[in-house]
């Protein structure tokens, strides 16, 4: 087990296995020392774990399990990394995280959600977690999961 992945289970994580793409895709594209990984959705042993818009009020998910699914979403991009370039530990810095929340029409608190992504990469690759990110809310998102994240990764 290697230095990352000591980390997450430090932090009471494990990595999943790799989703299998639901559409026309590929999990991820190398170019260069770049790798993109195709958005992840908070899926938990091949099952979505909640649908619907994060917002406040009855019939909706909750912001602060929203921020949760999208560590999920998180861990699922790692394993696909880990499925890309073999060993968690190649990365050598987070790029850019684009984070999607399906939202109700009201709620303004998509970059609280993201943050559960962010601050996960953060606990686990440190300074090299550090970057960019867009967190944007969204009418709908794919199987009606309520939060999806996709990564740009350098790596050695």
């Amino acid at each position: 087990m290697g230095a990352v992945e000591q980390r997450l289970a430090e932090l009471g994580r494990t990595l999943p296995e790799p989703a299998t793409p639901v559409a026309a895709y590929v999990p991820a594209v190398v170019t260069g020392n770049l790798l993109f990984v195709s958005g992840q959705v908070p899926l938990v042993d091949g099952a979505v774990q909640e649908t619907g818009k994060v917002g406040e009020g009855e019939g909706l998910v909750a912001p602060d399990r929203a921020k949760e699914y999208a560590a999920i979403c998180a861990l699922n991009a790692l394993a696909a990394v880990k499925r890309e370039l073999g060993d968690l530990d190649r990365v050598t810095r987070i790029v850019k995280v684009v984070g999607f929340v399906a939202s109700s029409p009201e709620f303004t608190g998509a970059p609280g959600v993201v943050n559960g992504a962010s601050e996960l990469l953060g606990e686990v690759f440190g300074e090299a977690g550090r970057h960019a990110r867009s967190a944007v809310g969204v009418a709908v998102l794919p199987l009606d999961v309520p939060v999806e994240v996709e990564l740009i990764l350098e790596f050695a």
